[in-house]
């Protein structure tokens, strides 16, 4: 009993807390219960949920649950202060404060190793990385907590008045490692309401909850142990066409994982009475790499557009000037993922691929922004854009660059078709999960509406029947090889 005690205690690097593990789903279960006793006591509710959460973060990432802490207060205060002054001259300078510290933070411990040896390969110094932790989910917090103070400056938001409250906002639980990044305007008008869980929040909560885990547990790290890992740790074993699949395999895998995390955690804060908004929206479908990055990780992709982009100046001086934000807008997308080169490129990459679809679209063919092919155009304009998006993965998947030219050597020079239909039969569990990834694109809405409308009928009987299939697959998922979610990483 005490060892059971101390493990719930305990930070283990090696076991960090994550949705689809069995002890999170008995932690969930007494922060439920708990929760609804303080369903009239407000300030006590966030009370609990606040420190649950960092607990959750503590083990998830150790005692850096202090640098949440530390952010949490500083851009409190300082959104305070912003807001007293605001309009003056003394609001530029806290807002730059608050940037410093923030920015500083996500600086020191996730690049600054990168920054230090690029310096020394350019001095040809010899660099050892210093032993500097990366604190789970530190991209995700200190964008959340910057968009604050940057909204309270700019007039969006009055500034928050309780610790409590802002503490709750940035270190929500379901959101606080792997996105998706909620922001004040929209969540803190949720904090303070009286407490209601609907009979539609509880059925789609539910089915978010469902389908998030089947994602991840299911298909995305059935296909990563079986089948996509083993080609991009050994490349040259395979033929182009098993890379070429791999690759497809990759697609599938980061679409599954992430959103699927996404879906859970959407899916966690409605049971608890809160709406986060949707981090992805069909990807696959994308028609063009504008359109992609409107369906993918959108939390991000608004958040570089309503912070980077547009204050740079967006499309309003000049196209030059456009597709030049764009690329720097892009490129910063890319270093946020990781501090590396390759990660550089691939949102480089990106830039430059939503700024030729720009210029040809507008500029040669004149067609409007929100323009959309149809019919066999917008077939072939989906298969090219997802095929420039499986092509980019390989600078994010790849450790290096030898990684990606050995994967486009094999790929290239020797593709061996024959041996395909091998492949085929021997992985044919794992192309199945790739085909259900994909099918899962052409389900329409309406499906998914009709799944939810049958669990609010079905009441408390089917959302148990729904959740006991939930707790089946966790068990059965805590049994084997859990994986990190990728994300985690960021």
């Amino acid at each position: 009993m005490f060892d059971k005690l101390l493990h719930l205690l305990q930070y283990n690097p090696q076991e960090p807390l994550m949705f689809s593990s069995g002890l999170f789903l008995v932690l969930f279960l007494f922060l439920s219960f708990f929760y609804m006793l303080l369903r009239g006591k407000t300030s006590w509710r966030l009370l609990f949920v606040t420190l649950f959460s960092y607990y959750f973060y503590y083990k998830s990432s150790g005692l850096c649950f202090l640098l949440l802490a530390l952010v949490t207060a500083t851009d409190f205060l300082l959104g305070k202060a912003i807001g007293n002054c605001r309009g003056e001259r003394k609001a530029k300078w806290l807002l730059l404060l608050s940037i410093l510290i923030d920015l500083g933070l996500l600086f020191y411990f996730k690049y600054t190793n990168f920054f230090a040896s690029m310096i020394a390969q350019a001095i040809n110094g010899n660099f050892q990385p210093w032993d500097i932790v990366l604190p789970v989910g530190i991209s995700f917090f200190t964008f959340k907590s910057l968009s604050y103070t940057v909204d309270v400056y700019r007039g969006k938001m009055q500034p928050v008045t309780s610790l409590l409250d802002y503490a709750f906002f940035v270190s929500f639980f379901p959101v606080l490692v792997a996105g998706p990044i909620t922001r004040a305007t929209d969540f803190m008008p949720q904090l303070r309401r009286p407490l209601h869980i609907s009979a539609d929040m509880l059925a789609r909560g539910t089915y978010f909850i469902a389908t998030g885990l089947f994602k991840k547990a299911i298909i995305s790290d059935y296909i990563s142990q079986n089948f996509v890992d083993r080609i991009f740790d050994n490349p040259t074993l395979f033929s182009g066409g098993e890379v070429l699949l791999g690759i497809y395999g990759y697609c599938v895998q980061i679409y599954c994982d992430f959103s699927g995390y996404s879906d859970m955690a959407i899916g966690i804060a409605m049971l608890m009475g809160f709406s986060i908004p949707m981090n992805f929206d069909a990807p696959f479908k994308a028609d063009s790499m504008s359109n992609f990055w409107r369906r993918w990780h959108i939390s991000l992709s608004s958040w570089i557009r309503d912070y980077v982009y547009i204050p740079l100046g967006g499309s309003r001086k000049g196209k030059v000037r456009m597709y030049l934000n764009q690329m720097v807008a892009m490129t910063l997308c890319g270093l946020w993922h990781g501090a590396s080169l390759n990660f550089i490129i691939w949102g480089a990459l990106h830039g430059a691929l939503v700024n030729i679809h720009k210029f040809f679209s507008q500029t040669i063919l004149h067609h409007d922004r929100k323009y959309h092919p149809a019919g066999i155009r917008r077939f072939f304009a989906v298969l090219l854009t997802f095929h420039l998006v499986c092509f980019t993965w390989l600078f994010f998947r790849c450790p290096d660059f030898e990684g990606v030219g050995l994967m486009l050597t094999q790929l290239f020079t020797k593709f061996n078709p024959e041996v395909l239909p091998d492949v085929f039969v021997a992985y044919k569990y794992v192309f199945m999960m790739i085909l259900l990834a994909f099918l899962s694109h052409a389900v329409p809405a309406t499906w998914e509406n009709r799944m939810v409308d049958w669990l609010k009928r079905g009441g408390v009987v089917a959302g148990a029947a729904l959740l006991i299939v939930v707790i089946y697959l966790v068990i059965q998922v805590k049994s084997s090889d859990v994986q990190p979610f990728i994300y985690f990483q960021f």
